[in-house]
């Protein structure tokens, strides 16, 4: 019970202390404003990046194989990868089609973008994608009314479209999409279907494309366009073997010689995830880091400022000890006045930290927030920095001799 006299003791003189001199105590926590708000606004908004990130990637499938002429991440020279002979839907979509046993749907997928009209409303810049039929099993995509393309739609090439959801609103406000005729570009389409809500990939909006029968799509717009063919594996756990059994498919149609590299690209979900990773631990890293210099900043201003306020309080000090004071209340003084110091600037730093967060989710379109984890870590280095940097000063002031404290001028 003693004890937490002595700290509440402590508690009050040090606030009387901190309200005497204001100016110099909020310039003093400066350093920890800033080392707070850099730690709690980066882990909000890495949080926010994560949550976004990890919503888009769901989207790409964890059991989706994406091949194309370019690796995601590879440091192939961009010119030689760009000569290499193109993915075809004949030649590399077929003998995938025909001859891979382990996988369950196949979509070859081309795009451009276009303006699409309905009467006097226009959209421009939207993105318009080629396939058939197996692009809503290859890439989870649904109609929220209306229906997917078909084997019929894609055999006879039928100019037909599915519009996501976002168009509709826009295009057709509060009137039905389906059967009606859309301009893409300087053609007419009519709309079978609406595709639910998707959200976003990669700050691409997936609500704002337009599906089209593949064969339908090179003749208008060209077949000499980059395809890529999206290949749904029978299941994640096969996600391996059906790469492989891919990658002798294409070898042989493509005649890539044994011991030469692939001329092709077989892309995944995973090779994104492991890329983030890396970034976000780099991000993580730097973020700490600043922190850490500006709180270790921080707390050497602190600790200066009270060295000064210990010079200052000589006679005080020496008055209470001669009162009674024993040097471990003299030391919880200076402690528990370098841990207030350090509470206010990272109270005001939490603050701080929290606006950041809201001001980038309201800019971007990441959640970023700031979650109880950044405020345990906030609290965290606040109450280090508080203690550690307070020890020097604190163990001064309670070693300085009564007699010679009085005498002090």
């Amino acid at each position: 019970m003693r004890l937490f006299t002595d700290i509440w003791e402590g508690i009050k003189i040090a606030f009387q202390a901190l309200r005497a001199n204001k100016m110099r105590s909020l310039l003093t926590t400066l350093g920890i404003v800033i080392g707070i708000t850099t730690v709690i606004g980066i882990h909000s908004i890495i949080q926010g990046l994560n949550d976004a990130f990890y919503t888009s990637i769901s989207a790409l499938g964890s059991d989706t194989l994406y091949v194309g002429k370019f690796s995601w991440m590879s440091r192939t020279d961009w010119i030689e990868a760009r000569n290499r002979k193109d993915i075809t839907l004949k030649r590399e979509g077929n003998a995938i089609k025909e001859h891979a046993t382990l996988v369950k749907a196949v979509a070859p997928t081309v795009g451009t973008r276009r303006t699409v009209k309905y009467k006097s409303e226009k959209l421009s810049n939207i993105v318009v994608i080629g396939t058939n039929d197996e692009y809503a099993i290859t890439s989870n995509i649904n109609p929220e009314y209306g229906r997917n393309l078909s084997a019929g739609d894609v055999k006879h090439r039928r100019n037909v479209c599915i519009i996501g959801w976002e168009i509709a609103d826009k295009l057709f406000k509060n009137v039905s999409p389906l059967s009606r005729r859309i301009s893409i570009g300087s053609y007419k389409f009519r709309v079978i279907g609406v595709l639910e809500k998707r959200g976003s990939i990669f700050g691409h909006n997936l609500d704002t494309e337009i599906v089209i029968p593949i064969g339908l799509f090179q003749k208008l717009y060209g077949s000499r366009r980059w395809i890529t063919i999206e290949v749904k594996v029978a299941s994640p756990e096969l996600i391996d073997e059906a790469k492989d059994e891919i990658t002798g498919i294409l070898r042989r149609v493509r005649k890539v010689p044994p011991g030469e590299d692939n001329d092709f690209a077989i892309n995944q979900q995973d090779m994104i995830a492991e890329l983030y990773m890396s970034l976000t631990t780099a991000l993580y890293a730097v973020a700490f880091g600043v922190g850490a210099i500006a709180l270790i900043v921080g707390g050497i201003g602190i600790m200066n400022i009270l060295l000064v306020s210990v010079t200052e309080r000589t006679r005080e000090i020496g008055i209470r000890k001669a009162l009674g004071a024993r040097k471990r209340d003299i030391l919880w003084q200076f402690l528990i006045e370098s841990v207030a110091i350090s509470a206010v600037g990272g109270i005001i730093g939490i603050i701080c930290g929290f606006l950041l967060a809201k001001l980038v989710a309201s800019a971007t379109f990441l959640s970023a927030s700031v979650s109880i984890v950044s405020v345990l870590i906030g609290i965290i280095f606040i109450s280090m920095v508080g203690l550690f940097f307070g020890i020097y000063p604190a163990y001064k002031a309670a070693k300085l001799d009564p007699i010679e404290a009085l005498r002090y001028e």
